[in-house]
């Protein structure tokens, strides 16, 4: 004997998959606006967990995807400097990297002058009359 299944059920799961994937796709399409990134089938697909095929044959997300898709890209909007702590860290990063740019710059002056010193003592350890004639001598 075939087992009977409920169709009802099966009919009530297929639609809250439905939902659950266009909500998926919505808030895919959103977060990409949002970014100020670029809004395709490909990109909302990928975001949202579903085949660019369900997008093209769900009719509001793909009217909404194709109208975004012409529209030209915003920039994200920058956070409010002051009120984010994201804020503090990117000052904190930016005083660090000077400072490091600061010290590699000193680093680099002090490696040549300590190398022209090291120059002129070989040249003394090589030739010592020579600079007590030219009188370098101290």
């Amino acid at each position: 004997m075939p087992r009977q299944g409920n169709p009802d059920n099966l009919r009530a799961a297929a639609r809250r998959k439905h939902r659950e994937a266009v909500e998926r796709a919505e808030q895919a399409v959103n977060a990409l606006v949002r970014d100020g990134e670029a809004v395709n089938f490909r990109a909302v697909a990928r975001l949202a967990g579903c085949s660019p095929d369900f997008l093209y044959r769900t009719s509001p997300l793909r009217a909404r995807i194709e109208q975004l898709r012409k529209a030209p890209r915003r920039t994200p909007d920058p956070e409010p400097e002051a009120a984010s702590p994201s804020a503090v860290v990117r000052a904190l990063s930016a005083q660090l990297a000077d400072q490091k740019r600061r010290h590699r710059d000193e680093i680099a002056a002090l490696q040549t002058a300590l190398a022209a010193a090291q120059g002129e003592l070989l040249q003394l350890r090589r030739n010592p009359s020579a600079s007590a004639s030219s009188g370098t001598a101290r």
